[in-house]
C-alpha cells in the first residue's frame, strides 16, 4: 500500500517504521523529526499525501490537525482515506472528517494507547471512529502497528473514547499514588499493600501493570528514575481534553476535574514536567495532609 506519514516523531516515527519493515512503501513529512530508515523524505505534507491511498497523521494537537487536513486532503485523491492518530478535542476530530468527506474521501480518528514503547514493538491500541469502509480499509495497517483495533462508531467516537480513557487512567494513578503515600505513613509495607492491593478489589491497570512504586510489580518508569513513557505534561493534555469534552456535552465530572487541577499543579507548579505521570508518587510523599 501507498501511505503518507506525517508527523514523525516518538510515536509517529516508530509507527512510519513498522509499516515500512511490513513492506509498505511509505511517504514521510516532518519539520523536524528525522526520516526512519526505509521512509521516503518528502518535501512538504501535500507531497507525502499525494497519490497515497491512506494518508496516518499523528500531531500534537487539533489546531495542527485542522491545519494540516485543510493542506493535504485537497491534494488525495477520491477514496484514499485520512486517518489521525494524534490525540485531539473531539470537536477538530469531526471538523475534519467532514472536510474529508465533502472532497470524496474516507476519514479515520484512531487515537492510540500504549505509548512509545507500543509503538516501536507493534502493540499499541487503537480507538477509531468513522465509517466501517474507512476502518476496512486501514485495518490492515492497523494490524501492523498495534495488537488492537477497536471501532468506536462515527467520526469522533474514537478520540471520546480516548479521552474517557484518559481521565479514568489519571485519576486512579493520584489515588494509587495516594494510597501509597499513606501506606507509608501508617507504617505498611508497599510490597505487601501491592500483594493485597493487586488481587483485591483496588486492582487497576495504574496499580497492577504501571506500580508508581519502584521495586514492586511488574517493571515501569518508577524503576527508571520517573523518565516517562508516558509523560505528566501529556495527562494533562488529555485531562484538559476530557474537561473541554464535558464542558460541550454538559457532563459532570468532579474527579475529572479535580485530577485535571492537580497534574497542572504538578506540571506547572511542581516540577513534573518531563516526569512520568506517575511521578505523582514521589510529589505526595513529600506532602502533609496541609
Amino acid at each position: 500500500m501507498k501511505i503518507g506519514f506525517i508527523g514523525l516523531g516518538n510515536m509517529g516515527g516508530p509507527m512510519a517504521a513498522n509499516l515500512v519493515r511490513a513492506g509498505h512503501a511509505v511517504s514521510g513529512f516532518d519539520l523536524t523529526a528525522p526520516m526512519p530508515e526505509g521512509v521516503r523524505k518528502a518535501a512538504s505534507a501535500t507531497e507525502a499525501a499525494s497519490g497515497a491511498e491512506v494518508v496516518i497523521t499523528m500531531l500534537p494537537n487539533g489546531a495542527i490537525l485542522r491545519a494540516v487536513a485543510a493542506e493535504v486532503v485537497a491534494a488525495m485523491s477520491s477514496g484514499s482515506v485520512f486517518c489521525d492518530c494524534s490525540t485531539v478535542d473531539v470537536e477538530s476530530a469531526r471538523a475534519v472528517a467532514e472536510a474529508a468527506a465533502t472532497a470524496g474521501l474516507g476519514a479515520l480518528d484512531a487515537p492510540v494507547s500504549g505509548g512509545i514503547g507500543g509503538a516501536a514493538a507493534g502493540t499499541l491500541t487503537f480507538m477509531v471512529g468513522g465509517s466501517e469502509t474507512a476502518f476496512a480499509t486501514v485495518s490492515p495497517l492497523f494490524d501492523i502497528m498495534g495488537q488492537k483495533a477497536v471501532h468506536c462508531g462515527a467520526a469522533g467516537a474514537g478520540q471520546a473514547a480516548k479521552i474517557c480513557n484518559n481521565m479514568i487512567l489519571g485519576a486512579t494513578m493520584i489515588a494509587t499514588c495516594e494510597a501509597f503515600a499513606l501506606a507509608d505513613k501508617l507504617g505498611l509495607d508497599r510490597a505487601r499493600m501491592f500483594d493485597v492491593v493487586s488481587t483485591s478489589s483496588g486492582y487497576s491497570w495504574s496499580m497492577n501493570a504501571y506500580c508508581p512504586a519502584p521495586g514492586i510489580g511488574p517493571q515501569s518508569p518508577a524503576d527508571n528514575g520517573y523518565k516517562p513513557g508516558f509523560a505528566a505534561e501529556l495527562m494533562l493534555k488529555d485531562l484538559r481534553l476530557s474537561q473541554q469534552a464535558a464542558e460541550a456535552a454538559d457532563a459532570d465530572t468532579p474527579m475529572g476535574q479535580l485530577a485535571t487541577a492537580l497534574y497542572t499543579r504538578f506540571v506547572e507548579e511542581e516540577g513534573g514536567k518531563g516526569m512520568d505521570f506517575s511521578a505523582m508518587l514521589p510529589r505526595f510523599e513529600k506532602r502533609g495532609r496541609g
